[in-house]
């Protein structure tokens, strides 16, 4: 895996459905997972803790070594390192992404995004991806990484009552696709909640995965969540 990687330091700013998922990869190799090449399963609760939650899905399970082996190991540069302790793999090989999440998450239905866990007990401490469509090839088009992350963080992740502080920002190219990594804090009267942001282009595709906590916790589960920011690898679909 061929990896480079540059880093900024960037002084604060502030300014005024259901779909395919597929086991965790340390599931997969469960001789009790399943006997078959594939197979499906509906996984339903009641268990609703806000307007956007739903939990039942119809997804289609990817199982057996051979096929994983055939089908994700070529795909991603993912799997050529150990998943890490207290992590899993999501792997959706049909839209073309994977991420490491700590394994106690749970999934959950995020509006206008394609996957998304959480944590069991604090739902601001979660993460998500989505992605739209774009004629783009990769990052670089959308510009300098200072450019478009100032433009995101103050344009489009803060809502109009809140104020935008940018702590960091990283560029990664890894197995020839560009990656920008950036950390940023959005606060209110409310709350304040600080997240890690991986943004990249690939298959047609504008990818957006961002994770976080309450501000409050923040410190003390920032290493953690940064796994899981850095852990985004765009799929050849």
């Amino acid at each position: 895996m061929a990896v480079s990687t540059s880093c900024l330091s960037w002084v604060p700013t502030t300014a005024s459905n259901l779909k395919p998922r597929l086991l965790p990869f340390n599931d997969l190799l469960s001789p009790a997972s399943c006997s078959f090449s594939s197979c499906s399963t509906i996984i339903c609760s009641t268990e609703r803790t806000s307007p956007e939650e739903s939990h039942c899905y119809r997804r289609p399970l990817l199982l057996g070594v051979g096929a994983l082996a055939t089908s994700l190991l070529p795909a991603s540069s993912l799997f050529a390192e150990e998943v890490p302790k207290n992590y899993r793999a999501f792997v959706d090989s049909t839209d073309g992404y994977s991420y490491y999440y700590p394994s106690d998450w749970r999934e959950f239905d995020f509006r206008a995004h394609d996957s998304a866990f959480k944590d069991r007990y604090l739902q601001l401490q979660n993460v998500r991806v989505k992605f739209i469509p774009t004629e783009k090839r990769d990052i670089h088009e959308e510009g300098p990484i200072e450019e478009v992350v100032n433009f995101l963080v103050n344009h489009r992740y803060a809502a109009p009552n809140q104020q935008a502080t940018i702590y960091d920002m990283k560029e990664r190219t890894i197995d020839g696709k560009i990656y920008y990594t950036f950390e940023y804090k959005l606060s209110s009267r409310a709350y304040s909640r600080t997240s890690f942001a991986t943004i990249a282009i690939g298959n047609g595709r504008y990818y957006t995965l961002v994770v976080g906590a309450n501000d409050r916790r923040w410190r003390r589960y920032r290493n953690m969540l940064k796994v899981v920011a850095d852990s985004f690898r765009v799929l050849d679909i």
